[in-house]
């Protein structure tokens, strides 16, 4: 089914499905079937790239749609039936990792050596965990499937798991993968190191996790195994703002730690691009755009000034506006749009569009490593805030503003100006480098109900006003009161799978009778 891999190109590899998709017990005999059916997990992670953007921001007040039907998410309107709680396509990825996870020790074949296999599931239980934590971010409870559905062996009837049962399989399956030392750190194309799995994904996916689950000890250490490494191709923070856009345009860049390649050379054009783009030729107009609130930020870094060449800061490069001799009817000159997955260099509709819809969609960069490192050292009390001040400094001052608060570290009074500050001033901070950092990254969602759940609820009301304060499309009194319902904080789970699995319970809030 599949041919030699080395023999095969990115776009070759990167759309490679098993024969029916659904892989039968008799399918294993080559290191080369396990291989396709890893690329099928990166295939239909793709797949899912706008259902990422779209639960990751739509919540998050940076990014609003026009798309009536989208809109339900943005304004907590959200019922079971709506396309956009179909989670089919994450669990496609799960399957196609348990499959492996399942069948890849058994497969036979002289050339399949330990190392390769040991590889191969490293990237398996990273897709798996992965996807989970996604699921748990924004369903909370789910099904926990472990087991693969090649055959009728498996019941297809799961009642969901809790969000704590669901985690600690996310960091085992880390730790699983990182175990046998196979994860790599490089791979043989250049592509492939930034868009397949990599030890430095599992040990981001791992900060992730914990994270989260308010495991700040762990998420730290998981962070500087990044942050300090010395591997001579490991990721790396880039400090010129020259270099920032290179992230977008042509992508896969140093500081990239996992990204999903498109690639239009070998006739790719990615699913998500439309979502932003402003097309002269076409009735199709984007259908997600910056918020006022993100306009306000990005006229601010205007108001700034430019950087020493004259490339702008990070806002300026991820936003446009359209030339006045280039308005299109509908669209408004005053209007921010997404640019970091239409452009290629500074904000210039006129000559730095990309000609084809081809940008990668990056899932963890050094940044947000770097960020989530911060937030843990928060959490960690006052004696680790220095640290955290000057990893905040760091993504500022790359972005072209100044030290937070103006605080310079190596200044004698440096000690006195943190110990002004308090845990919800840094976490605030950071959170806000993070809007503006990662912008339609589909990340914003995610921070906000990070800051909402932690400590008990401690940040409750703070999350709430920070949700209200972004949304410009519904009534913010109905917002403050669903928000009350912190199972209004997590989608509904798809009535199709309520109906077809009978162990299945619908989240309570959107049970049939509220």
């Amino acid at each position: 089914m599949a041919a030699t891999l080395s023999t095969t190109s990115c776009n070759d590899w990167l759309d490679v499905l098993p024969n029916n998709e659904q892989v039968t017990d008799d399918y294993w005999k080559s290191k080369e079937d396990v291989e396709a059916v890893i690329a099928s997990g990166y295939y239909y992670m793709r797949q899912c790239v706008p259902t990422f953007i779209k639960w990751g921001e739509l919540r998050g007040g940076s990014i609003y749609t026009i798309n009536t039907g989208d809109a339900k998410l943005q304004d907590f309107n959200m019922t079971s039936s709506h396309s956009l709680c179909d989670w089919s396509n994450v669990y496609k990825v799960i399957g196609m990792a348990n499959s492996v996870i399942l069948y890849a020790p058994g497969v036979s074949d002289d050339t399949y050596y330990d190392a390769i296999r040991n590889s191969h599931l490293a990237e398996a239980y990273f897709q798996r965990a992965f996807c989970y934590l996604l699921l748990a971010k924004n369903f909370k409870e789910v099904p926990l499937g472990l087991q693969a559905y090649v055959n009728d062996k498996a019941s297809f009837d799961l009642a969901k798991s809790s969000e704590a049962e669901i985690i600690a399989q996310v960091k085992e399956d880390v730790k699983t993968a990182l175990a046998t030392g196979a994860a790599k750190g490089t791979y043989e194309e250049e592509w492939a190191t930034k868009g397949r799995a990599t030890k430095w994904a599992l040990y981001a996916l791992m900060a992730d996790a914990c994270l989260w689950s308010e495991d700040y000890d762990q998420c730290i250490e998981y962070c500087n195994m990044i942050l300090n490494a010395n591997d001579a191709f490991r990721p790396v923070f880039m400090t010129n703002t020259n270099d920032w856009y290179t992230m977008f345009y042509p992508g896969n860049s140093n500081e990239s730690i996992f990204e999903l390649n498109w690639d239009y050379s070998q006739t790719q054009t990615n699913n998500f691009n439309s979502l932003f783009t402003l097309n002269a030729t076409s009735p199709l107009r984007p259908t997600m755009r910056a918020t006022e609130k993100m306009k306000e930020e990005t006229q601010a870094l205007k108001d700034r000034g430019l950087t020493e060449d004259g490339r702008m800061g990070r806002m300026l490069m991820a936003t446009y506006v359209p030339d006045n001799g280039q308005v299109i009817g509908w669209a408004s000159s005053s209007q921010y749009y997404i640019w970091k997955y239409y452009g290629t260099d500074v904000p210039d509709i006129t000559g730095g569009a990309r000609a084809h819809q081809d940008a990668n969609f990056i899932i963890y960069r050094v940044a947000e490593v770097m960020l989530m490192k911060a937030l843990a050292l928060t959490m960690k009390g006052s004696s680790s805030w220095a640290e955290a001040v000057s990893l905040i400094n760091k993504v500022r001052n790359r972005a072209g503003l100044g030290n937070f608060k103006d605080i310079d570290l190596q200044s004698a009074d440096a000690a006195a100006q943190i110990s002004q500050l308090d845990e919800l001033t840094l976490i605030e901070e950071i959170l806000d480098q993070k809007e503006m950092e990662f912008m339609a990254e589909g990340k914003r969602w995610y921070d906000l109900l990070w800051l909402g759940r932690i400590a008990n609820g401690k940040y409750k009301k703070q999350f709430i006003s920070k949700v209200m304060e972004g949304n410009q499309t519904t009534n913010l009194q109905w917002i403050q009161s669903v928000l009350q319902d912190e199972n209004a904080w997590y989608m509904p789970l798809p009535q199709a799978d309520i109906e077809h699995n009978k162990l299945l319970e619908q989240n309570p809030y959107y049970s049939s009778s509220k």
